[in-house]
């Protein structure tokens, strides 16, 4: 990918690993024009960013599709995790990698805000080889650096495109809010993660997480009676606010479910590649 035009003042630098020579934290918009900066703004001075405000919570029907007909060459099929602090995000990535590594070439980019302790947690469970894992601190919000401003992972992903052939890429945000979703400019496939330890109320909270993903992952149903969730009130709930929208019941750590997520993630790639291949 050509280098980008547009430049941030970020606060920090970080080594130009990935083909771009940006900062990566976030300072302004991606894109869409009701993320541009305005400085009379009190959101803007507070985050170096405006929130985008709804009027609902969104509807699975009416989420932006991935990019139709999008090169994969420059850029492999990029599937984004996001969801909470502790939902299960990073061991999601680490099984997925585990099944897929045997079968196709595969990357992954973490986002932490100050560390690289997901990066680190992959690389020393063996989840790929070192170098195909690269890490980002986005050290700040960490929704900007997946939808605002995604040059910071744009870059990540073409650099392991480049290095190493990958086939998918996964992209892990890092820990956000029912409001954090992904930019279709970053991923072809979003899959949201929450858990069970959050009650049985976070599907019907709703946001873009829970209504725009392609796929909502609901993590850590054995611990349900110990929390006092009632999984038959998220499924439903779930429905309610996803419609046809794919949702799996997993428990991640113990294997349940990540077989049929990294089905559902075959089965997008393999439909983006021939799209491709036809253009």
């Amino acid at each position: 990918m050509a280098s980008e035009s547009h430049s941030h003042d970020h606060g920090h630098g970080h080594d130009d690993d990935y083909g771009h020579g940006h900062n990566y934290s976030h300072g302004g918009g991606h894109g869409k024009e009701e993320h541009q900066a305005d400085s009379q703004n009190p959101t803007f001075a507070e985050h170096g960013h405006t929130h985008e405000h709804m009027d609902h919570p969104g509807f699975f029907a009416d989420r932006e599709p991935p990019q139709p007909d999008r090169a994969l060459a420059e850029r492999s099929y990029t599937v984004g995790i996001g969801g909470p602090v502790g939902s299960g995000k990073t061991a999601l990535m680490l099984e997925l990698c585990k099944l897929l590594r045997d079968e196709l070439s595969i990357g992954a980019v973490t986002n932490d805000i100050f560390t690289r302790e997901d990066a680190e947690f992959l690389t020393k469970n063996s989840a790929l080889e070192e170098g195909r894992i690269l890490a980002i601190e986005t050290g700040g919000c960490p929704h900007a650096a997946i939808r605002e401003d995604i040059s910071a992972n744009l870059g990540a992903c073409e650099t392991l495109t480049a290095r190493h052939e990958t086939d998918i890429i996964l992209v892990e945000s890092g820990g956000d809010n029912l409001a954090a979703n992904y930019s279709r400019e970053l991923a072809d496939y979003i899959i949201y993660v929450i858990d069970v330890a959050g009650g049985d109320k976070v599907p019907r909270k709703g946001g873009p997480g829970i209504t725009q993903s392609d796929l909502l992952v609901i993590n850590k149903t054995d611990l349900a009676e110990a929390v006092g969730a009632d999984l038959e009130v998220m499924r439903r709930e779930a429905k309610v606010m996803r419609g046809e929208g794919d949702t799996i019941f997993a428990q991640v750590k113990k294997g349940v479910g990540v077989k049929e997520i990294k089905a559902l993630i075959l089965k997008h790639y393999e439909a983006a590649k021939a799209s491709a291949a036809s253009t």
